[in-house]
């Protein structure tokens, strides 16, 4: 993976935070994206670019079920979230349309918005300031779905074999 600059976000952080309910209305993904965080970060749409990464404290993606919060993620290039810890569904979800999730303890406590870091998930490895973070490896199936754009993109292409 390349390097990337990190957003910081806090513990707690909830599916509304991500993707407001009001906005959920909207026909696609990608008029849904640009008003990503718009309650913490109006201009994050903007900022972020392809390649960058969301760093997150413990339960990151908590309350409603929203495919949408993963997917806006993914629609602005995020290469992947770390956090501390994940909601169960956004893990889920985040997996099944493609979008890293990456588990990592100490990481978010040491860096801060703007830093720039690098992400290695065939070793479970994380990069920043000068220290290296040890992560969640994937096991080589899930890089595979993750590879393929997802859950339901490596179903699809299962069945065309």
């Amino acid at each position: 993976m390349s390097v990337g600059k990190i957003f910081k976000f806090h513990n707690d952080l909830d599916t509304d935070q991500i993707i407001p309910s009001q906005y959920l209305l909207l026909p696609t993904i990608d008029e849904m994206k640009v008003h990503t965080f718009e309650s913490l970060d109006p201009e994050f749409p903007e900022k972020v670019k392809p390649g960058d990464y969301v760093v997150g404290g413990e339960n990151f993606g908590c309350g409603s079920s929203r495919e949408q919060a993963p997917s806006v993620l993914k629609a602005l290039g995020v290469e992947a979230v770390i956090a501390k810890s994940f909601a169960r569904i956004f893990y889920r979800n985040a997996i099944n349309i493609g979008l890293p999730v990456i588990v990592c303890k100490e990481l978010p406590n040491q860096v801060e918005t703007g830093d720039e870091m690098e992400l290695i998930l065939t070793e479970g490895i994380a990069k920043a300031k000068g220290k290296v973070y040890s992560c969640t490896r994937l096991p080589e199936y899930m890089q595979n779905i993750l590879n393929q754009g997802g859950l339901i993109a490596s179903l699809n292409e299962e069945e065309r074999l």
